[in-house]
């Protein structure tokens, strides 16, 4: 086989990188380990930043999006019973959309089937080969035999346990971690949202989350232990336990409900530099993770995927190659100000093992301060709707 962009990794970052390149008239070949039903069946988040929304306009797939995606202009941020509201609209004059990632996806695959993309699933033995010459190619097995796919560049989507990092060699190889003391239980319920925007909760029995999906479909979280499992949690047990969490006005309208999902997710943050090594680029979880509190996962992605899309484009269409050399250091500065956002959410509002007297007080302040400080609510506004590409 033979294309012009391999792309290693079929969940939202592979498929829209291939749906733009496909705009601009350059081939890609999507390889997946897992199969479309396991990618379409993953529960992940659903705030989309601006520039987020943006690409999945030039990419063409935003229709569903728009008629059927949430535009919220704020978020609330609770300290106990106090709660106040940031405007995103007010103070950056932009909002964020809220649209399950799932629905990203779903919109993705139809569009690359329209198109008629080569998009490969259940590839075992993934590996990239000659990153560092002219000519890469990527062996794989699929459907009982061995392929190989000829290429002129090589993009890992592939996730934090994907095969293409790896390739980079450790004399080069960075990678900066910090693994957070809890965990995220996470429930979905076809219930309706407590309220009309995200509820960010800091409290003395640790930090709550109350989200959606739609109209009739709820998505919470509440901070619990890493050795939990999520058969240690009753649906009474959590819905009693965010009650406690959240202001009392919130849990007064709370409308309950059997969970139809329900999981724990640990916290990380993680980055790796650089993001590239010869002819192969790193997109999104293959490079990067952030935890949740931010709402940086998918979007820091899609800021790999503009940042090479438009580089691979250039070179195919000018021979520019100035996009491709810098990318890593391009993607990683904006990289960076996401990881920062997203560990100063996390620290902001979660109770740490740790934590003594003082640093509850500094948690406090630091949030009083949030309330009342129109810089201080302008810099988390700019940071949440997204920084500019």
């Amino acid at each position: 086989m033979r294309t012009q962009v391999a792309i290693i990794g079929g969940g939202p970052a592979g498929l829209l990188l291939s749906q733009l390149l496909h705009k601009a008239g350059v081939a890609s070949v999507v390889l997946e380990r897992r199969s479309r039903e396991y990618v379409l069946s993953r529960i992940r988040a659903g705030v989309l930043e601006t520039g987020l929304v943006n690409l999945m306009h030039e990419a063409g797939i935003a229709e569903r999006m728009d008629r059927e995606g949430f535009i919220h202009d704020g978020t609330l941020i609770a300290n106990g019973n106090d709660q106040f509201r940031i405007d995103f609209k007010e103070l950056t004059g932009s909002h964020v959309m809220v649209y399950g990632q799932t629905e990203v996806t779903r919109d993705l695959y139809e569009a690359r089937d329209a198109a008629g993309a080569t998009v490969m699933h259940e590839c075992s033995g993934v590996k990239p080969h000659d990153l560092t010459t002219d000519a890469p190619y990527v062996t794989f097995f699929h459907e009982g035999a061995v392929h190989r796919l000829d290429c002129d560049f090589i993009a890992g989507c592939d996730g934090f346990h994907g095969p293409c990092r790896q390739e980079i060699p450790l004399s080069v190889r960075r990678e900066f971690e910090k693994v957070y003391p809890f965990g995220w239980l996470g429930v979905l319920s076809e219930t309706p949202p407590v309220d009309n925007e995200l509820i960010y909760s800091n409290s003395e029995r640790g930090f709550a989350l109350c989200s959606m999906r739609n109209a009739n479909l709820s998505r919470y979280y509440i901070q619990c232990q890493l050795s939990d499992t999520p058969d240690d949690w009753t649906d009474d047990a959590f819905w009693d336990e965010l009650r406690r969490r959240i202001p009392e006005e919130a849990a007064d309208r709370l409308v309950t409900g059997p969970s139809i999902e329900k999981s724990i997710a640990p916290l990380r943050s993680f980055v790796c530099e650089p993001m590239q090594w010869g002819r192969m680029f790193l997109c999104g979880d293959a490079a990067h993770i952030v935890p949740p509190t931010g709402a940086k996962g998918l979007n820091t992605a899609a800021s790999d995927v503009n940042y090479l899309w438009r580089a691979l484009v250039a070179w195919y269409n000018d021979g520019e190659r100035g996009g491709i050399d810098t990318y890593s250091e391009t993607a990683l500065a904006r990289i960076w100000k996401a990881e920062r956002f997203s560990w100063w959410m996390t620290t902001l509002l979660h109770r740490l093992p740790e934590q003594s007297e003082f640093d509850i007080r500094m948690q406090d302040a630091d949030i009083a301060y949030l309330q009342h400080s129109t810089a201080a609510q302008t810099a988390m506004a700019e940071n949440y709707v997204g920084l500019p590409y």
